[in-house]
C-alpha cells in the first residue's frame, strides 16, 4: 500500500484502533450531508469554497490562540470573497485532523556531528511519529492515533463553542478585526481595503439577501467544516461507521476527506477506502494526470455521478495550467460529470532555495489561480474554490507579497512541520488578489 506506515507492534496497533472504534465520532453524518449540499451548490455556481490551514498540524499547536488565529484569517478571507463573488462562501479548515503527511521517501538521512550518516524513518506527521531526528521520536507509535483523535476533538469542541457564541457571525464583524494579528505591520492599503470591505458588507447584507435568492442566514451565520488527507487508513477506518436512518458508511474523522496526488491510484487502497464512503471526497490532481485516468478515477469514486460527491483539486504549477487543465475539463464536461473544480496553487509551486529550504513564491501561487480562472472562463465552467496552506501567524516560509519576504528572510521564523505556508499578511493580501481576479474573470456556469 502506498504511504503505508510500518508499525512494529501489531498488538499495540490493534489495541489503539479498537479503542478508536469505541470512541464517539468527531463529526456527524448530518454535518457531512450539509457540506455535501453546499458542495452541490458550488458545483452549480451558486457558492464558493475556501479551504485553508496548516500543511501539517502538530499536537503542540492545539492551543486557543493558534486555533483562533486560524479561524480569524479564514473568516477575513471569506468575507472578502463573499463581497467579490456575491455568493455565500463555505469555510473548510485543514484542522482537527491534518496530522498525517505523505513523504517522497520512507527514510531520511542526516549526518551527525562526526559526519557519520544516520538513517531514520521520515517524519509522517504527529499521527504517526515525531519530528525530532532521533530513533525513538521517529519510531511509528500507535498511541499517537489516540493522541491525534483527542487533540482533534479538543480543537473541534473549541471551534464549535466559538461558533455558538457568535464569534463567526458576520453581523458581529468586530470579532474578526485586525487587532492582535499583526495588523500594525500590514500595508495601510490592505488595512483600509479590509475595513472598507467590512463596512460595505454590513451595509449590503439586506440587499444581498435578495440577490440570487440568497437567505440572510446564508451570509450571516457561518459554519466551519473540517478536511484532511485520508492518508492513515488505520485511523480513518476505525472511525468509519454506519449511522441510524442513513444509508452508507461515513468516515467521521472529518467532513471532507481527500486523496493525495501520491495515493490516487484507482486500484490502490486509499481510493478503495474512499469509494465506499458517503462523504464528499476530494482528489488532488497533478499535471501528469491524463483524461483517461481521471475518468477511471471518477468511475471508481462516484459511479452514480452523485452531485456534491466529488471535488477535484488541481495542483498543476503556474507554468502547466494552460496545457494540463483544458483536456481534463473537456473530458469531464463531455461525460456530464458532476464535479467541483478547485485549485490548490501551493503544491505545484514549491521551490528549494540554494540553502536547501522549501519555499513558495507568492507571485507564482497567485499566477496559478489566475491561469486556472482564465481556463475555466474559456471552457465555460465554474471555478468553485481555492485550497491554501496558510497560518494566522507571522511566519517567514513563502517569499514575496506585501510582507516583502526574500530567501534571506526565511530563517527568521520558519516554523512549519512540513511545507511552507502563507503567513497572515500574505493570506489576506492573497484574498484581495483572488477577489480582483474573480471580478475580472467572472463567468457564470
Amino acid at each position: 500500500m502506498m504511504q503505508a506506515v510500518q508499525y512494529g507492534d501489531e498488538s499495540a496497533l490493534r489495541a489503539a484502533t479498537e479503542r478508536l472504534r469505541q470512541l464517539p465520532p468527531l463529526v456527524t453524518s448530518s454535518e457531512v450531508e450539509t457540506l455535501k449540499a453546499q458542495i452541490t451548490e458550488a458545483q452549480e455556481g451558486r457558492r464558493f469554497i475556501l479551504v485553508g490551514g496548516d500543511c501539517a498540524e502538530t499536537l503542540a499547536d492545539c492551543r486557543d490562540d493558534i486555533i483562533t488565529s486560524k479561524l480569524k484569517i479564514l473568516l477575513q478571507m471569506s468575507l472578502i470573497l463573499v463581497h467579490a463573488s456575491q455568493r455565500p462562501v463555505t469555510r473548510i479548515g485543514r484542522f482537527a485532523g491534518q496530522y498525517a503527511k505523505p513523504r517522497s521517501q520512507p527514510t531520511e538521512e542526516r549526518r551527525d556531528a562526526e559526519g557519520n550518516a544516520l538513517v531514520l524513518p521520515s517524519y509522517f506527521g504527529d499521527l504517526v511519529n515525531r519530528e525530532e531526528f532521533t530513533a525513538e521520536a521517529r519510531r511509528p507509535d500507535p498511541a499517537l492515533l489516540l493522541e491525534g483523535y483527542k487533540h482533534a476533538a479538543l480543537t473541534l469542541n473549541f471551534i464549535r463553542s466559538l461558533s455558538r457564541s457568535g464569534f463567526a457571525d458576520i453581523q458581529h464583524l468586530d470579532n474578526w478585526d485586525l487587532r492582535g494579528l499583526g495588523a500594525s505591520q500590514l500595508p495601510k492599503e490592505l488595512q483600509d481595503s479590509y475595513r472598507e470591505t467590512s463596512d460595505e458588507v454590513r451595509r449590503a447584507l439586506g440587499f444581498m439577501s435578495s440577490f440570487r435568492d440568497l437567505k440572510r442566514d446564508d451570509l450571516t451565520k457561518v459554519e466551519f467544516f473540517t478536511s484532511h488527507e485520508a492518508l492513515n487508513l488505520e485511523y480513518e477506518a476505525a472511525q468509519t461507521r454506519q449511522v441510524p436512518r442513513r444509508d452508507g458508511w461515513y468516515c467521521l474523522t472529518t467532513h471532507l476527506p481527500w486523496i493525495g496526488e501520491r495515493t490516487r491510484d484507482p486500484g490502490g487502497a486509499h481510493v478503495d477506502f474512499c469509494r465506499g464512503l458517503a462523504n464528499p471526497v476530494g482528489v488532488k490532481i497533478g499535471p501528469g494526470t491524463k483524461p483517461s485516468e481521471l475518468k477511471t478515477l471518477l468511475d471508481t469514486l462516484n459511479p452514480t455521478n452523485e452531485a456534491g460527491k466529488t471535488v477535484l483539486i488541481t495542483r498543476l504549477g503556474d507554468d502547466q495550467v494552460a496545457s494540463a487543465l483544458p483536456p481534463l475539463i473537456e473530458a469531464i464536461q463531455a461525460e456530464g460529470r458532476h464535479v467541483l473544480w478547485m485549485c490548490d496553487p501551493m503544491h505545484g509551486n514549491t521551490e528549494i532555495t540554494a540553502a536547501g529550504r522549501k519555499t513558495r513564491s507568492y507571485d507564482r501561487v497567485l499566477r496559478e489561480i489566475s491561469e486556472v480562472m482564465l481556463v475555466h472562463r474559456a471552457q465555460g465552467t465554474w471555478f468553485g474554490g481555492v485550497h491554501f496552506e496558510l497560518t494566522g501567524d507571522d511566519v517567514t516560509e513563502c517569499i514575496g507579497g506585501a510582507a516583502g519576504i526574500t530567501e534571506s528572510d526565511l530563517d527568521t521564523n520558519y516554523a512549519t512541520a512540513c511545507d511552507p505556508r502563507l503567513n497572515y499578511r500574505q493570506a489576506l493580501e492573497m484574498a484581495f488578489a483572488v477577489a480582483r481576479e474573480m471580478k475580472a474573470n467572472h463567468s457564470s456556469p
